[in-house]
C-alpha cells in the first residue's frame, strides 16, 4: 500500500511560530513546539503498557510520523501500520524524520485513507494508537472508528487513544479540525462498550487531552491495572533482579 517517495518533501525546518493546522508537515499535526514532546509521550505510553519489537501497531492518523519516526525504527519488519489520509504529510515524515532506508529496512505499510473500511482482512494488530484523534470528531466518527478498530485489534489487542475532557458532548457529524472537541469521559466509555471494548482513564499526563485505554475482551491489563501504567511494572513482570550494590 506504500507508492513512489517524492525526491523532496513539500515541507522542512522545524515549523515554529506556525500555527496548528498550517501547511507544514510539524504544524499541520499540532503545535510544532510538541512535537517531540507528544512523540516520547507516545512511545513511552506504549512500552511502558508492554509493548514490544514484536507486536504490530496500527497508527490511526500517523500524519508526518511524528510517532512513527520512533515505533517504524522499534519494531520488527513489517509490523508498523499507519493510516493518513493527506499523503504528503507522511512522505514528509520520511524525507525530513525517518529515512529511505528505515523505509526500505522495516517495510511499514501505509493506508493512504480516512478510514479503513476498505480493508477486509482484519490486520490483527496487538496495539492501536489514535492521539489526538478523538478530540476532533464527533459523535458518528467516533463510533465508526470504533467499530473499525474492533474488527482489526487481535482478541487480546488494546487500543490507546486521547479526547478532551468536558461537560458537554459535541454534536454535528465528521470531523472537526483544528478546532478540537470535548466528552464527557462516560458517553466515550459507553461507546466503547457499544463495540466489545473494555474502557478505563489512565494515568498519564497529556498537555491538553486525557489518556484512555480501550481493552479487547483477552486483553491482559496487569500493566494498566487501575489506570497506573509505570515502567517499573514492566520489569517487575519480567522477574528482571535489581543490580545489587558493590
Amino acid at each position: 500500500m506504500f507508492s513512489f517517495i517524492r525526491r523532496n518533501p513539500k515541507t522542512t525546518g522545524m515549523g515554529l511560530g506556525l500555527n496548528p493546522g498550517d501547511e507544514h508537515y510539524r504544524a499541520y499535526v499540532g503545535p510544532p513546539e510538541r512535537y517531540d514532546l507528544i512523540a516520547a509521550m507516545a512511545f513511552n505510553l506504549l512500552t511502558s503498557a508492554g509493548l514490544r519489537q514484536h507486536h504490530r501497531v496500527l497508527d490511526v492518523g500517523c500524519g508526518s510520523l511524528r510517532i512513527g519516526r520512533l515505533l517504524i525504527p522499534y519494531l520488527n519488519q513489517g509490523n508498523y501500520y499507519g493510516v493518513e489520509p493527506n499523503r504528503w504529510l507522511v512522505q514528509d515524515g520520511i524525507l525530513n524524520e525517518v529515512g529511505r532506508d528505515q523505509i526500505r529496512i522495516k517495510k511499514p505499510t501505509f493506508i493512504y485513507r480516512d478510514s479503513l473500511e476498505a480493508l477486509k482482512t482484519s490486520l490483527q494488530v496487538d496495539y492501536a494508537l489514535a492521539q489526538s484523534i478523538f478530540s476532533h470528531c464527533t459523535p458518528p466518527l467516533v463510533r465508526r472508528w470504533l467499530s473499525q478498530l474492533s474488527m482489526h485489534l487481535a482478541g487480546d489487542g488494546a487500543l490507546f487513544a486521547t479526547f478532551c475532557v468536558g461537560q458537554r458532548d459535541p454534536e454535528g457529524d465528521g470531523w472537526v479540525y483544528p478546532a478540537c472537541v470535548d466528552y464527557k469521559p462516560e458517553t466515550i466509555a459507553a461507546m466503547a462498550a457499544e463495540f466489545g471494548f473494555g474502557f478505563e482513564m489512565l494515568d498519564w499526563r497529556h498537555p491538553r487531552q486525557a489518556w484512555a485505554l480501550f481493552s479487547r475482551p483477552g486483553y491482559d491489563g496487569s500493566l494498566t491495572s487501575g489506570g497506573v501504567v509505570a515502567w517499573n511494572r514492566v520489569v517487575e513482570k519480567m522477574d528482571v533482579q535489581p543490580p545489587t550494590k558493590p
